[in-house]
């Protein structure tokens, strides 16, 4: 990337952004694909194999590949060398973290293991924890779980009901039951979340050996069978004085950011295991056959099979852009303070982190269940591999915050930061407004490429027009209007997700299949995002001002023209050519 600009946040939304400054997987080093191909080779050989064991609650079998995990270095890619890790970049926890997706259970007791328990350790840690607890984990030998969710406050994490009280010789007394938790049957250290004194939301770490710890029985779930999710019990719990993590009074903040990470790096589980999915997919249709002929030359199938390389595609550059962004945040600090820099660069970017994790849980649910839909029959029984990846995917639009709470995270931050002042996003507005007045907001639409380009431009204007409208007219009370707000978020995501794909395809010289399916997303997200954008202007505005404001969109946004289905055919036919996802 040749950007010496450093990004904020979604500032994206309100400025230029050059196709030569977007990272993207055709930018991957070598060190990162053998990494990848390691991944890679230890989740087929390994842990595929080893899931209708795991399926049996085999928990002894999760902590030896949890531990295997760790001799290939692959839970610690991006923890520095001091701790036991590899030291490297998020690009590399990137690639480990789609390779494992499509491992199912094995990949949630990963990501507990990875996102969860060292992240919050590494970044709110002391010098002392990090010593005592790190290596184990980042090694393996220490399975670990993330304990902020109870039975009365899933997404209301701050309503926790767990105590901490201090005991007479300054140890930590916990009180309180923890619900959900992933690893919780086997874990020997725990991130749990309670509130000092009934007051102060606060974290601590917590092994299983201290006593007044144990764990419930294990909860009978819809998919996600091989991965342990019991209760965590606190009974007059012990914990050392020096157990507390980070501050009193402000575990919100490390829960927050912990889930920051926990969602850019779901993100990238999903995108590895929508892949793995599309592989079943595009194979039952190249050999099974009905009337006379192979599935895979029906237009229905193949429309379903384009569809799902193009979203595919979509997500993917989303993640690796904001990848890019992350690390590049990182690396503007240089060297040493790796914990600051990054715990800095995950807050930044919570915004893209929450639309990767809506655009991620919602890719790998539509591509599952579109590959039960090409199984017909034989999707919906057990033993064909299709219906079991139906019932684990439905769940990743729960974790890490529900996909509703992110949606309305997405425009609550941008609106937080405008007001701050971080963001001009207010200024935009204004000369946007002025900008419709005097008619210059038109677009040079003629050559294909110009129209693309422009409708991406206009999805932006949309967005901040849509942000800046609601901010005017609900002003103190936005956050009431959730209906809106969604709305709005849902066109950020599609404004972000298409010129994402734009930006990718540009840098691979704006020709060919790269081209193709860009110019699809950009089609179908302008459609989405006007459709979006008349339903809130309808509950925003009456009268006089909807007809002006209907009459606006008309200005700021047209649809390039796109033929679709062909665009379809050309994917469905580079997919089944590679037999699995068209851009590996």
């Amino acid at each position: 990337m040749t950007d010496t600009k450093l990004r904020k946040g979604g500032d994206w939304l309100i400025s230029e952004t050059e196709a030569a400054d977007v990272f993207s997987p055709e930018q991957l080093s070598e060190e990162h694909r053998l990494i990848l191909q390691t991944t890679d080779e230890f989740a087929k050989g390994e842990v595929v194999p080893a899931l209708p064991e795991l399926e049996q609650k085999n928990w002894a079998l999760s902590k030896k590949l949890i531990k295997r995990s760790g001799e290939l270095g692959l839970l610690g890619t991006d923890t520095p060398e001091a701790y036991g890790g590899v030291g490297l970049d998020k690009a590399a926890a990137v690639v480990v973290g789609e390779a494992m997706g499509q491992c199912a259970s094995f990949s949630t007791s990963f990501g507990a293991q990875t996102g969860l328990t060292i992240i919050p350790i590494l970044c709110f840690g002391t010098e002392a924890q990090k010593q005592k607890y790190l290596p184990k984990i980042v090694s393996g030998e220490w399975a670990g779980a993330y304990c902020l969710s109870e039975s009365g406050s899933g997404s209301d994490a701050l309503g926790a009901r767990a105590k901490a009280t201090k005991a007479a010789d300054g140890s930590w007394i916990l009180n309180g039951e923890k619900m959900w938790i992933t690893n919780g049957g086997f874990a020997d250290v725990y991130i749990v979340f309670a509130k000092v004194d009934g007051e102060h939301f606060s974290a601590f770490i917590v092994e299983r050996t201290f006593p007044g710890v144990s764990t419930g029985k294990e909860e009978h779930k819809m998919g996600l069978h091989g991965s342990s999710t019991t209760p965590v019990i606190l009974q007059d719990a012990k914990v050392p004085a020096e157990n507390l993590l980070g501050e009193i009074g402000k575990g919100a903040k490390i829960a927050f950011n912990v889930l920051n990470y926990g969602r850019f790096k779901l993100a990238a589980m999903c995108l590895g295991g929508t892949k793995s999915a599309m592989v079943e997919a595009v194979t039952y249709a190249s050999t099974r056959r009905q009337f006379g002929q192979t599935l895979s030359t029906f237009g229905a199938i193949r429309h379903k099979i384009g569809e799902m390389n193009a979203r595919t595609y979509a997500l993917e550059s989303m993640l690796y852009r904001t990848t890019g962004l992350i690390d590049r945040t990182i690396e503007s600090g240089g060297s040493g303070k790796h914990a600051e820099l990054a715990l800095a660069a995950l807050e930044e970017f919570a915004i893209e982190a929450s639309l990767l994790k809506i655009a991620g849980s919602e890719l790998t649910d539509f591509v599952v269940d579109e590959n039960v839909q090409i199984h017909g029959g034989n999707g919906f029984v057990h033993d064909y591999p299709a219906e079991g990846h139906y019932r684990d995917a439905r769940v990743n639009r729960i974790f890490e915050g529900t996909n509703e709470i992110n949606r309305l995270l997405v425009p609550g931050m941008l609106i937080k930061r405008a007001l701050k002042g971080g963001l001009p996003l207010i200024a935009a507005a204004q000369k946007l407004q002025g900008d419709l007045l005097s008619a210059t907001v038109m677009g040079l639409f003629g050559a294909k490429k110009a129209e693309v380009s422009e409708a991406v431009a206009g999805m932006k204007k949309v967005s901040i027009a849509i942000l800046g409208l609601a901010m005017q007219t609900y002003r103190q009370e936005i956050e009431k209007e959730q209906e809106v707000l969604m709305l709005a978020s849902d066109i950020i995501m599609d404004t972000f997700s298409a010129e994402s794909a734009l930006l990718r395809a540009t840098a691979q010289g704006g020709t060919g299949l790269h081209q193709t399916v860009a110019e699809l997303i950009v089609h179908d997200a302008a459609l989405r995002v006007e459709a979006n954008a008349k339903t809130a202007l309808t509950a925003i505005c009456t009268g006089d001002n909807l007809k002006m404001m209907q009459a606006a969109l008309r200005k700021l946004l047209k649809t390039p023209t796109v033929n679709t289905v062909a665009a379809r055919r050309l994917l469905s036919d580079a997919s089944l050519a590679k037999k699995g996802y068209a851009f590996v």
